[in-house]
């Protein structure tokens, strides 16, 4: 008789435990004046300018900027991932013809494309876009190709006894199996994706979110640096989270060990 697996009982909001923790010892030992203001003002004083931007519009302006950039390079990006590590997986002549090439630019860091991307495409639109791109295709390759790869080889002789055509094998038996690679590739790049938005609306930028923490940082406004950090990390995790939902719906097949 199987002995069903024991289930402990989740604390509500356990996730925010550690975050309150911290703003709280933040908070008592700015408010004992531990710590210089303009060095770390505190958590007080950045939700007040966090109001202000908000309030002002500033602040609603550049994150709705920074999430069509961030979403646009995305998806252009994954996309081109998905679809080449497909490929990659499916048909060992594409790998061997396209990986060595991907593996070469993969090692090469945003900061230094960055300067030939504005040669390039000047400061405008699509040189930021092409650097988010950039950084959200190597992920999603590199995840889809080995989610591909790592489909176990006794799968395509059940396939073959229930006389599956190729669209059939991949639909239903690779696609499957490689999902849960897909998904993690998802995350890594939408968490790339964010990184290449920081550094293009730094370098070449007169709006966004990057742009509003560059600025403050001249006029050393540390507290409006915070609130862009802080918006960064909400919007990050939002998105995140959202692709741990398509998991959980997705991956219900899966039994996992769960801690």
């Amino acid at each position: 008789m199987a002995i069903p697996p024991v289930r402990r009982k989740r604390l509500p909001f356990v996730g925010l435990y550690l975050p309150i923790v911290v703003l709280v010892i933040w908070q008592a030992v700015c408010s004992l004046q531990l710590v210089i203001p303009a060095i770390l003002p505190s958590p007080l004083e950045i939700a007040v300018a966090f109001w202000q931007l908000a309030r002002s519009g500033v602040l609603i302006s550049d994150l709705k900027i920074s999430l069509i950039r961030v979403v646009f390079g995305f998806l252009l990006g994954a996309g081109l991932g998905l679809i080449t590590g497909a490929f990659a997986g499916l048909y060992k002549r594409f790998e061997d013809v396209v990986d060595p090439s991907v593996q070469m630019l993969r090692t090469v860091p945003h900061l230094a494309i960055t300067p030939l991307f504005i040669l390039w495409l000047g400061l405008g639109e699509w040189s930021k876009d092409v650097l988010i791109a950039t950084g959200a295709f190597f992920p999603m390759y590199m995840n889809t190709f080995m989610g591909i790869r790592s489909v176990d080889a006794k799968l395509f002789e059940v396939a073959r006894v229930l006389q599956f055509n190729r669209v059939q094998q991949f639909t239903k038996l690779m696609l499957p199996a490689a999902l849960p690679n897909v998904l993690l590739g998802l995350r890594l790049a939408i968490g790339v994706s964010w990184l290449g938005l920081v550094v293009a609306e730094m370098l070449g930028s007169s709006s966004g979110v990057g742009y509003l923490i560059l600025n403050a940082q001249q006029f050393s406004q540390t507290d409006v640096v915070f609130v862009g950090l802080i918006i960064f990390a909400l919007v990050g995790k939002l998105s995140d989270s959202f692709v741990r939902l398509l998991e959980r719906r997705l991956l219900r097949w899966r039994d996992n060990y769960t801690g």
